[in-house]
């Protein structure tokens, strides 16, 4: 058989494998293009239409990889036109239309995205607990997730429809400030969880991972607290470019994979460690419960904590005491959390895949702002305190991968060097937004 006659059978073989529900996804992707073309085609410019071109092949190919994403494009369009509908071109409608007030304006469904992971990484953890409904609880655990994805979606769609309907020169993608980025972050890294969930067939991991998830929720309802940041705001005139629609969402797939491998990471150290009893072979576990359980004095003193009402203090002392009770709930139960999670060579496995899919994706964030610098500042480094620290965060992977893959890095360093990354990434994603100043000073605390 020659080459092309091979291509024909696998490009056969693949498209007469897709089933009826397949193509009439397909359907609705290309329909809702045309649509999307022919009702606003007027105000794009040639970089949209050109992005939303490429938007609609992606979205079947993505449909078609993963069938669960299928039925999430299709609810989040549906859930998104009904509110848009709702509106009737009135945002005052937000009060008044019941759907809008308490699910579908951006606002509400974002809260409900927050109470939903939450609520997620609660039945996860009574999954680890539980004896002899583990599997109800977990798969309790990943339905809530789906839905929270599903509600913060929906969010960011209807915030990018608000934003319009305030003025044409302040509708924007709601990808331009820490609000919006956590918002995305916090979709991003569970979506790619229930990914590798499904995957390896354990939802053991959800309970580590969804930790970092209600992390960023707890900071995202305490930026609101201080900032007011979900009224929504025009782009500085930086910002104004096509270049954000595609580097921003890169960069942050980056930041959840990374984020997802370090708490994978954290899994594999807890069952390396079950059956140890000497006391400093746990201090590193120890030390890192220790910085989690003080991460909230540092936002205590940023700038705009000590300026926010004094009451803002219990919400990060509330914030203390559960990571501190989760971090030795961790460290006692590890025998039982040991029996519980998947062995550990699919843990490696998950954490490589993981950092692996992150840099890939970094690395383009990573050119993509060099381009947009180019436009926008006339060079495309300039050494700005972000800059620095993105190429920090893409040096570390950089040599962690290289390590894994020249010189079969494995086991316990690889996992402390993954949980070293997540503090590098999250100081390049938050710290110097608090504690630096520079071009990228956008989303300051």
């Amino acid at each position: 058989m020659n080459t092309a006659t091979e291509a024909l059978t696998l490009h056969e073989g693949y498209f007469s494998r897709r089933t009826l529900y397949d193509w009439l996804f397909a359907l609705l992707v290309v329909g809702g293009a045309g649509f999307a073309f022919a009702r606003y085609g007027h105000a794009m410019d040639v970089y949209e239409k050109g992005i939303l071109l490429c938007a609609a092949p992606l979205a079947i190919w993505l449909g078609w990889f993963w069938a669960p994403l299928r039925t999430l494009m299709l609810v989040v369009a549906a859930a998104s036109l009904l509110a848009i509908v709702s509106y009737q071109g009135d945002l005052k409608r937000a009060d008044s239309v019941f759907w809008l007030k308490y699910f579908l304006s951006s606002q509400s469904a974002i809260l409900w995205m927050c109470l939903l992971f939450f609520m997620s990484t609660a039945f996860y953890w009574a999954g680890m607990f539980a004896k002899s409904q583990a599997e109800v609880f977990e798969g309790l655990g990943s339905k809530i997730a789906w839905v929270g994805v599903a509600m913060a979606l929906i969010g960011t769609m209807v915030r990018w429809y608000e934003s319009h309907q305030i003025g044409p020169d302040i509708g924007h993608i709601p990808v331009s400030n820490l609000y919006e980025v956590f918002v995305l972050f916090c979709w991003l890294t569970t979506l790619f969880y229930l990914y590798y969930e499904a995957q390896y067939q354990t939802r053991a991991l959800g309970a580590f991972v969804m930790l970092v998830v209600s992390a960023a929720v707890g900071f995202l309802l305490w930026y609101t607290l201080v900032r007011e940041a979900q009224e929504i705001q025009p782009l500085v005139p930086a910002l104004k470019s096509w270049w954000m629609k595609i580097h921003v969402p890169a960069n942050f797939i980056g930041y959840g994979t990374f984020a997802l491998s370090a708490m994978v990471a954290f899994a594999y150290l807890i069952k390396q460690s079950a059956s140890e009893t000497r006391w400093y072979k746990l201090a590193p576990l120890l030390l890192l419960g220790i910085v989690l359980c003080f991460e909230p004095i540092v936002f205590r003193q940023s700038p705009s904590a000590m300026a926010a009402n004094s009451g803002l203090s219990s919400y990060w002392a509330v914030y203390f005491g559960i990571s501190a009770l989760i971090v030795g709930g961790i460290l006692l139960a590890r025998k039982r959390l040991a029996e519980r999670l998947p062995p550990l060579e699919v843990l490696d496995d998950v954490m490589y895949k993981a950092i692996a899919v992150g840099f890939a994706f970094f690395t383009i964030a990573t050119v993509l702002g060099a381009l947009w610098a180019a436009e926008a500042w006339g060079g495309y480094w300039s050494w700005d305190p972000k800059e620095t620290w993105a190429l920090i965060v893409w040096l570390n992977y950089a040599a962690w991968l290289h390590m894994r893959l020249m010189k079969g890095l494995r086991g316990t360093v690889a996992a402390w060097w993954a949980l070293v990354g997540l503090a590098v990434t999250t100081f390049a994603f938050i710290g110097v937004n608090m504690f630096l100043s520079g071009l990228h000073s956008y989303g300051t605390l």
